[in-house]
């Protein structure tokens, strides 16, 4: 009986997802993919033109919501600027853990790449929203470790649900963050 060779565009993207977690982006080789999935590297590279092409698809559907999540919070200040921005990268890093976890200790380097681009950007209006735009150095000092421990937290609790993550999420913001000027 013959096998049946899965060369299915989503097929790929699992695997992917699967060696990046286990290896990182940098561990895991377009081989290594392939392997995987049973199919030729030449297959995975008629789906993606790399593996920076793979990392991007993988990743849209977190970037589209990091978007919405921006025009949201554009154009406040304040207390709005930060309840938005907190409350709605909670949902948005409680929505994707799964995702986030892939890069786990090489979002830097990746933030490096022009895929990326964009995300240090909004990455950069998160953290003054969260500060309430303060000017002040410990608002911004706040934020900044607010985000990074949302990530960081959201890849650890693969075990806790959604809402229970979320909940506990939430009021650790609300905790972290000193109300704006």
């Amino acid at each position: 009986m013959a096998r049946v060779v899965p060369e299915t565009h989503a097929e790929i993207l699992a695997a992917a997802a699967r060696r990046f977690a286990a290896s990182g982006y940098k561990g895991t080789s377009l081989q290594d993919i392939a392997r995987e999935v049973g199919v030729s590297k030449a297959t995975v590279l008629y789906h993606f033109a790399n593996k920076e092409a793979l990392l991007t698809e993988l990743m849209a559907p977190g970037f589209a919501a990091l978007h919405e999540l921006d025009d949201r919070f554009a154009g406040l200040t304040g207390a709005g600027a930060q309840r938005v921005a907190g409350e709605g990268f909670v949902d948005l890093a409680v929505r994707f853990r799964r995702k986030i976890a892939l890069l786990r200790g090489e979002f830097p380097e990746l933030l490096q790449q022009p895929a990326f681009a964009h995300v240090q950007q909004i990455s950069e209006r998160l953290i003054a929203a969260l500060a309430g735009h303060s000017t002040r150095p410990a608002a911004r000092i706040a934020a900044l470790v607010v985000l990074a421990g949302i990530a960081e937290t959201c890849g650890e609790f693969d075990d806790v649900a959604d809402d229970e993550l979320r909940d506990a999420l939430l009021g650790l913001v609300r905790r972290a963050l000193a109300p704006p000027d």
